[in-house]
């Protein structure tokens, strides 16, 4: 059983900077972790393979000191590690970073893919899903539980509005989690000692062979044109009475603002 888990390492901060100039995030001096999310996916195939057993491999797309988030995860349990590590592609979006993860994972190979959700830093909620359309498997998004598992299929929970549905999908297939799907346990020991002294695989493009036009900033579809911090709007307005005069209280604000 191979089980692939795809993660990223985000700003450990609440304060994100925008370079105006390429409307990226700045990162130099921010701390960095593993985006939380993916904490859960590492979880939940850590889980997987005590029950049913495999190898869990770790696979995430950035900059060289992006190393670091991939050697938390195997403090954490998980086996292998690589890291995609290329100037070609940078400036990457959701598209473009499915496509490269996509095949790099089928040269890994695989039977289970497990994502976040989506990650802090952009809250598309994309990769995970377009990278099992790029290698043309079943997925399953908002995953808060696994009811079932055997050598072929998976049964589990599906996390909608207000409801929860159960799927039962077939090998090979993608998944994502949500945070209510387990509590990521503490790395051990003998796991951060492994961390320090295992070798991070790394690949480029020249091993994954994917067509350098759909890479990067180049094959991405689509560009932020601007991005900023919204203004903080501290005015507000308490409506009292009744219901019925709160609600002709608020029409009449609407009204004055033209939004009616």
């Amino acid at each position: 059983m191979n089980i692939v888990v795809c993660v990223k390492q985000v700003p450990d901060t609440a304060e994100v900077k925008i370079d105006p100039k390429t409307n990226t995030l700045i990162r130099d001096g921010v701390p960095s972790i593993i985006n939380p999310y993916d904490m859960h996916a590492i979880e939940a195939a850590l889980e997987i393979k005590e029950k049913i057993g495999g190898t869990v491999t770790v696979l995430t797309m950035g900059p060289p000191q992006a190393e670091t988030a991939l050697r938390d995860a195997i403090s954490l349990g998980a086996d292998e590690a690589v890291l995609l590590s290329d100037r070609a592609f940078a400036g990457s979006d959701t598209w473009a970073t499915a496509y490269t993860l996509a095949g790099a994972i089928k040269k890994i190979g695989f039977d289970i893919i497990i994502c976040g959700k989506q990650a802090i830093d952009g809250d598309t909620a994309q990769v995970g899903p377009g990278i099992a359309e790029f290698l043309n498997i079943p997925h399953v998004a908002f995953v808060s539980k696994i009811k079932d598992i055997t050598e072929q299929t998976l049964t589990l929970d599906r996390m909608m509005d207000d409801r929860y549905e159960i799927v039962e999908a077939d090998m090979p297939v993608l998944f994502t989690v949500v945070k209510e799907i387990n509590v990521p346990r503490l790395p051990s020991l003998k796991g951060k000692i492994k961390a320090k002294k295992i070798e991070i695989k790394k690949m480029t493009n020249a091993e994954i062979g994917l067509d350098v036009e759909s890479l990067g900033l180049s094959g991405s579809p689509t560009q932020v044109k601007n991005i900023f911090a919204p203004d903080i709007v501290k005015d507000r307005k308490m409506l009292e009475g009744g219901v019925e005069e709160q609600v002709n209280q608020l029409m009449s604000v609407l009204k004055e603002l033209k939004c009616v």
